[in-house]
């Protein structure tokens, strides 16, 4: 059964939401979406009687098998195109999601699978999110919050957990980016920010909130 691309989003959308551990309400998912929720109860209950999730008002909605199984294939194809697009075309890492939003969207069985062998069987996206197989496999990762972290550590940035242009291009202002090296120099207790000391000793201040979606190995 074919699904149209607002089911994909809402399916998306629900991966996104309990991967973080959190509760996958109405209400999450039209934070989520930017949708009115009374609109996303009636999708959820569309989304329900297509067997693709599980839907309680009390427990929130939860994949079943299937609506799992979609919701990897489109992410898989958002971040494949992630990378064409960052590799090849030369967009900034702050410029490709909203690119990649349109185009994982495109229905042929065979694109993701010849799009990856064209990439070069790619394991992560330009922001560092790992790239379901076509399996369904994802690399695992080790990788944990720079909020996490102790002072005095060295670290290697992996990836972010927000790509959205604005925090992107925050990143980009204070020099940093994927598989940079940084060194912890201090934490502090008021507020929690996070002082580190780039490449070439440039020292600076990440807030709380912005160190807890940097990840670091």
């Amino acid at each position: 059964m074919t699904q149209t691309l607002s089911e994909e989003n809402y399916l998306k959308a629900i991966y996104h939401i309990g991967k973080q551990g959190l509760k996958v309400s109405a209400t999450a998912i039209a934070e989520e979406l930017a949708n009115n929720p009374a609109s996303v109860v009636d999708m959820l209950k569309r989304l329900t009687d297509k067997k693709l999730i599980q839907y309680d008002k009390r427990k929130g909605a939860a994949l079943t098998g299937s609506g799992h199984k979609i919701a990897l294939s489109i992410i898989r194809k958002h971040r494949l195109w992630e990378v064409f697009l960052h590799d090849k075309l030369g967009y900034t890492w702050d410029e490709v999601h909203d690119i990649a939003e349109q185009l994982e969207h495109i229905r042929d069985y065979n694109l993701p699978d010849r799009l990856e062998k064209f990439l070069g069987f790619p394991e992560y996206d330009p922001h560092g999110d790992p790239i379901p197989k076509s399996n369904g496999n994802l690399p695992v990762s080790r990788s944990k919050p720079l909020s996490e972290m102790g002072a005095g550590r060295k670290v290697k940035i992996t990836s972010v957990s927000d790509s959205s242009p604005d925090f992107l291009r925050y990143l980009n202002k204070q020099g940093i980016g994927l598989n940079h090296t940084i060194t912890i120099r201090e934490i502090q207790v008021f507020d929690k920010s996070v002082l580190v000391e780039l490449k070439g000793k440039k020292e600076v201040y990440l807030s709380a909130e912005a160190a807890k979606k940097i990840f670091v190995e």
